[in-house]
């Protein structure tokens, strides 16, 4: 007969082969974990490394850009008397080149001016080997701080419209390059909000009238924020 102290023994030893066995497999489930965590960490490090590759050629070709753009409207050879943005490559001429003030109907002489610019911006941007990387040409309008900010916004608005239709219709002398600027052409207004100063750092009505032809790289907002967040 089995007493109640033999099967109190019998439990304690039942119990002794179980946690030694039960330890055994928390330290496998903790060894998995490990593993897991040391590849995901693996393979989080070379997702970095290849974002980080991504990011320095996509900022490789913007540097390439600026350089050509600098290259061909700030040269001797050149008289149009535009500004290249050494950090972005904005194209920056003031208004009076291409409108009257207060007015955003092209005049003559502006035509003139466009038909020459325009080839050439395009020539460098997109025949350069760079198309691929270029997703929007924006024409951007800015006004100085005179009249409200939605007059000045509808004035930079209408400008910016006169300067693309202009160089998408029939009377521009160069209809092959208009198909390119079609898939990528938008227009923009800044109304007076990003205005510019002279050479003291004074607020200048002059030079913050104007227009700029910029480009956008392909998915540069999602690369800048990439960046922010690797911390570079």
């Amino acid at each position: 007969m089995t007493t109640k102290y033999q099967k109190l023994f019998k439990k304690e030893q039942d119990e002794g082969h179980f946690w030694p066995s039960f330890t055994d497999l928390l330290t496998v489930i903790l060894l998995c974990f490990i593993l897991i965590f040391i590849a995901m960490m693996i393979i989080k490090s070379l997702q970095i490394e290849e974002m980080k590759r991504t990011i320095d050629q996509i900022m490789g070709v913007r540097e390439q850009l600026v350089s050509n753009l600098k290259a061909e409207f700030n040269g001797s050879d050149s008289d149009l008397g535009i500004e290249v943005d050494e950090k972005t490559g904005a194209i920056i001429f003031d208004t009076e080149i291409l409108f009257e003030y207060d007015d955003s109907a092209l005049k003559d002489e502006s035509f003139q001016f466009l038909d020459e610019f325009v080839p050439r911006y395009l020539d460098t941007l997109l025949e350069s080997g760079y198309e691929d990387y270029i997703a929007e040409i924006i024409i951007e309008g800015h006004t100085d701080r005179d009249g409200s900010y939605l007059y000045n916004l509808e004035l930079a608005q209408e400008r910016a419209y006169s300067v693309a239709a202009y160089i998408l219709s029939d009377d521009f002398p160069y209809p092959n390059i208009q198909d390119q600027l079609e898939e990528k052409l938008t227009v923009n207004s800044k109304s007076y909000t990003d205005f510019r100063t002279d050479e003291q750092g004074d607020y200048s009505p002059a030079k913050s009238r104007r227009v700029e032809f910029k480009f956008r790289l392909k998915d540069e907002e999602i690369l800048d924020k990439t960046r922010e967040i690797l911390g570079e």
